[in-house]
């Protein structure tokens, strides 16, 4: 008796499971995220104060920092919020500091392009972003990300 109903139990769960994600939040179609986070980008990138990098960041400024921008070797201390397209958040924090080069590859670029005091507001692509794997739960494959960022130093 225990056997069948672990057995009924091993394939309920997982299905209840996948039905929970599709109802709430960002869907974990890797594929139907992809398609969504380049039709996102593409339209982004068509507004005003957007400006895209070679490499497929877009950011914007919403107020400009002064002194010197960090390296990818230095250690940042930042505000920032996390979110998605749809306009949900995922994360979020105050004074937070770490190595510049040890982050996706979109904060480590664009976190370069600012000076201390500024925030910007950065969309990433997937590639730049946790790409086709995504975060745990927290974020899916090939999302788009939105954060804003402000840095509020460079260096320990």
């Amino acid at each position: 008796m225990f056997s069948a109903a672990t057995s009924m139990w091993r394939g309920f769960l997982p299905a209840l499971f996948a039905i929970g994600l599709a109802a709430c939040g960002p869907s974990f179609d890797g594929e139907k995220n992809l398609m969504e986070a380049k039709q996102f980008m593409e339209a982004n990138k068509q507004k005003a104060g957007v400006v895209t990098t070679a490499s497929g960041l877009q950011y914007e400024v919403i107020r400009e920092g002064a002194g010197e921008s960090p390296k990818a070797t230095d250690t940042v201390t930042v505000n920032y919020k996390g979110g998605f397209p749809d306009g949900s958040t995922f994360d979020a924090g105050d004074g937070i500091s770490f190595p510049l080069n040890g982050v996706i590859p979109g904060w480590t670029e664009g976190l370069q392009l600012m000076k201390p005091g500024a925030r910007y507001r950065f969309f990433i692509p997937p590639e730049l972003g946790y790409g086709e794997y995504g975060a745990g739960r927290v974020i899916p494959p090939n999302a788009a990300l939105i954060f804003e960022v402000e840095l509020l130093k460079v260096g320990g």
